[in-house]
């Protein structure tokens, strides 16, 4: 329904985080909806962790590791129109998508299915305005801290693997 705000769990070997769908970005919400139920997340990666800063996954490369030189740059083959709402802020916890940086992408169209989650609000509160912020978490900021600190290289990729096992809706 248009206006729904679907409840998902993301299921990670670290643990899971709860987050809801916003109704006024629902180019965002559908795409992410549709990917989630078609399975396209399990056994992705969080393959850019900062702390301080935010945590990132989505890249269907990250399924095989034989692809590490190019995590981040991979995606479903399309880009999702900008759905920048001031009301959506870099809070603790919220959803956003990636994108290209505006010299390649001055739409700002976001990745088709790359996402992060903000760890520290003050850090991301730059990109306000700039990035597609189009859910929230409702539950497991401390899986977010956690996946957050785990050891990495300097790509920022974790040294061991964080993956999504699964994204699953949950029903009200």
């Amino acid at each position: 329904a248009e206006d729904s705000e679907p409840v998902f769990d993301i299921v990670t070997n670290l643990g899971t985080i709860r987050i809801k769908l916003f109704k006024d970005t629902p180019r965002h919400r559908d795409n992410f909806v549709k990917l989630a139920k078609s399975g396209f997340y399990k056994g992705i990666l969080f393959h850019r962790v900062i702390d301080g800063f935010m945590i990132q996954a989505g890249d269907p490369l990250t399924r095989n590791p034989a692809n590490k030189a190019s995590f981040g740059t991979g995606g479903p083959g399309y880009t999702v129109p900008a759905e920048i709402l001031p009301e959506h802020t870099h809070k603790k916890g919220a959803l956003a998508a990636a994108r290209r940086g505006d010299m390649a992408n001055p739409m700002r169209e976001s990745s088709g299915s790359q996402f992060y989650l903000v760890q520290d609000p003050v850090s991301c509160a730059q990109l306000d305005g700039a990035y597609t912020v189009f859910g929230e978490t409702l539950s497991g900021f401390d899986v977010i801290d956690k996946i957050a600190k785990v050891p990495r290289d300097g790509r920022d990729c974790p040294l061991s693997d964080v993956k999504i096992l699964k994204v699953v809706e949950v029903e009200e």
